[in-house]
């Protein structure tokens, strides 16, 4: 082939294959650079919703979790009108209403009205805030029912809501649990600091003022937070479709049923010790009245390390442990420290008691981080059966049934106290006034777990 020849096939070779091994290296070192790109975005929305999740635990939870300081400070400066014993059911009204209404809001804002998250959200603050700053110039005692028990609680469901709803979705199924797990455990930071902080204001300014300082806690706190958490992208284009619902298939499978009411059974007795544990401390174990508050502080301290500890049990990939392994740990460990420490405690028994307070707080309060564990076992049923689920509505779903057990809980709790022995004196917990609520404590706690009896027959595989 002579050189004319050459230069001519060279000539005729397109410029694009002539550069085409240039120009592909130059490309996949762009596509690197963009995918690094988005993992950093992507991992930096992932902490501020983790950060912006946490922060929002303050407003939402702080009072809900401590009103039995509020309590105690009206028992002992009435000046209100109306019976003073009304104020019992703030606390317990204001729970209710929270975990009641969320199966609702998580349906409203999983999927039609997923782009009107923040905005809600926004909503709920500002009728949090407006509800206490009425509560601060309440004159009647039924004042403080519908603004604190009613009103403030609804706004705190309505902050909550939307804003779990994005932590689920930017959080996939091997994070998840470990997500909620860090979010539960800043709840109970905020369990445990706030009686110190509301204890001290209410000592030195009165309730009116104090309510008007946790108005601007709550404003504070809640504002900045919710922007740091976006809607995930994927649920604001499914809510462009219209004609996309939210799948209800997970109705059909027992494994739902069986942990609804293993959620409900164990939350009857969970707040149980959180009503009763001062004036047990007080009356029975003759307590000072600050060491008998100090215990409500020690039963809220270990769920900060619980929240996390049994999120990563549901999580981990070392030591893989299934959803009824890990939920029955919570339930049979708090069920005995029940029976065995807060049921044996006597006269003057505080050691006893402070561990009772201690791993009862650990164990029970860890029960709620295992629902991520739950959630993956059922989204894997739905994958076997090729069904679609919606994570989101089935997390409202569980804390509607934490809901139920509360209000059933506290409902109980009246007869079984009257149940109870007259005397708050005995050799053991088990004979005081307080026995049957012990007794039921412990069988609540336990049936908490009766997930991993039920599937007895997959226990060769639990582990």
């Amino acid at each position: 082939m002579t050189g004319n020849e050459i230069i001519s096939l060279r000539e005729s070779v397109p410029p694009d294959v002539r550069e085409q091994e240039p120009h592909d290296t130059e490309h996949d070192a762009t596509n690197l650079d963009q995918a690094d790109s988005r993992l950093w975005e992507l991992n930096r929305k992932r902490v501020c919703v983790l950060v912006g999740s946490a922060m929002l635990q303050l407003p939402i939870w702080g009072f809900a979790m401590n009103y039995g300081v509020f309590q105690e400070y009206y028992s002992s400066n009435w000046s209100l009108q109306g019976s003073q014993e009304t104020t019992g059911i703030i606390g317990t009204t204001s729970n209710g209403v929270m975990y009641l209404s969320m199966p609702f809001l998580f349906a409203l804002f999983s999927r039609r009205w997923a782009r009107r998250r923040r905005t809600a959200a926004l909503c709920g603050a500002a009728l949090t805030c407006i509800s206490f700053l009425l509560s601060s110039f309440s004159t009647q005692v039924w004042h403080l029912v519908v603004t604190q028990g009613i009103m403030a609680a609804l706004g705190c469901a309505l902050v909550y809501s939307p804003t779990t709803l994005s932590l689920g979705e930017w959080f996939t199924t091997s994070n998840r649990a470990v997500a909620y797990g860090v979010v539960l455990s800043c709840k109970n930071i905020v369990g445990s600091a706030c009686p110190f902080l509301l204890r001290v204001l209410l000592d030195r300014y009165g309730f009116r003022i104090t309510l008007r300082i946790w108005t601007a806690i709550a404003a504070g706190s809640s504002i900045p937070a919710i922007f740091l958490i976006p809607t995930h992208p994927s649920s604001i284009s499914s809510s462009t479709h219209r004609t996309r619902k939210i799948p209800w298939h997970f109705l059909k499978h027992q494994t739902f049923y069986i942990y609804s009411v293993a959620i409900i059974l164990q939350s009857s007795g969970y707040g149980i010790p959180q009503t009763y544990l001062n004036t047990y401390a007080h009356e029975v174990t003759l307590l000072s009245q600050t060491s008998a508050t100090l215990m409500l502080t020690l039963f809220n301290v270990p769920g900060i390390l619980a929240s996390s500890f049994f999120g990563y049990l549901s999580d981990n990939k070392h030591f893989p442990l299934s959803a009824p392994t890990v939920t029955a740990l919570s339930a049979v460990s708090s069920a005995l420290s029940a029976f065995l420490l807060w049921g044996l405690t006597s006269q003057g028994s505080m050691a006893l008691l402070v561990l009772f307070t201690i791993t009862f707080g650990f164990f029970a309060s860890g029960y709620s981080a295992t629902w991520g564990g739950v959630i993956n076992e059922l989204e894997r049923e739905a994958a076997q059966g090729n069904e679609a689920i919606d994570t989101g509505m089935l997390y409202g779903l569980l804390n509607g049934a934490r809901g139920i057990g509360y209000v059933s809980g506290g409902l109980a709790s009246v007869p079984l106290l009257k149940a109870g022995s007259a005397s708050s004196v005995a050799k053991f917990g088990y004979g005081t006034t307080y026995g049957p609520l012990i007794i039921f404590t412990g069988l609540t706690s336990v049936f908490g777990g009766w997930g991993l009896i039920w599937n007895w027959k997959k226990l060769p595989h639990v582990m």
